[in-house]
């Protein structure tokens, strides 16, 4: 009888240290936008740089992956476009995207962009102002040729006051674009340090 017992509360103990040692499993997504066509230090390209970043970040993570693809394309070349995206940027506007994603799923949001004159590209505006965040971890991400981040990080703080916002991961864009090894090894090293458990 007194065995009986023995091996009842051990299969309860077992039980309960296999529960506790499976934790729930954070799901992640990786939403970007990106341009292709003529980019400053590339040239024309035919993928754009925060898309390189977007899928080195998505197969780390093993998330799905959504991207931003505007309703009417941005100018092919790379001084309309400029004059185009300050229009924007001056107008305050909110350009459509085509499809979108249901985000309440996920826990962990990347978010992808170029930065543009020190801010978000305008559609990318458009899709964060339409989802909720609150009790998201929310990871920006951008392409640059010098300056970072931008503080666009802070964008994400002050839109979302009930999410937590990590720091970021930036890589530069030619880098992205033309080293896709050293663009790997460096958003590596950038997860590694912020989320402690990519191998």
């Amino acid at each position: 009888m007194n065995k009986i017992k023995i091996i009842t509360a051990l299969v309860f103990v077992f039980a309960a240290v296999g529960v506790q040692a499976k934790p729930k499993e954070r799901k992640s997504l990786v939403v970007y936008f990106s341009r292709a066509d003529e980019n400053s230090k590339v040239g024309y390209i035919t993928e754009g740089n925060t898309a390189i970043v977007a899928k080195l970040i998505a197969e780390k993570m093993h998330a799905d992956i959504f991207e931003i693809v505007p309703e009417k394309p941005y100018p092919a070349d790379y001084e309309s476009c400029v004059a185009y995206v300050k229009e924007e940027q001056r107008n305050k506007a909110r350009p459509a995207y085509t499809g979108d994603v249901d985000i309440a799923p996920y826990d962990t949001i990347f978010i992808g962009y170029p930065i543009w004159w020190g801010d978000l590209p305008p559609v990318v505006y458009t899709f964060i102002e339409k989802h909720d965040m609150d009790g998201k971890t929310i990871i920006p991400f951008c392409t640059h040729e010098g300056s970072g981040m931008s503080g666009t990080a802070r964008v994400f703080r002050r839109m979302f006051k009930h999410a937590t916002v990590n720091t970021g991961i930036s890589v530069l864009g030619h880098i992205a674009q033309n080293d896709r090894h050293k663009a790997d090894i460096a958003v590596t090293t950038q997860l590694k340090l912020m989320l402690r458990f990519i191998q």
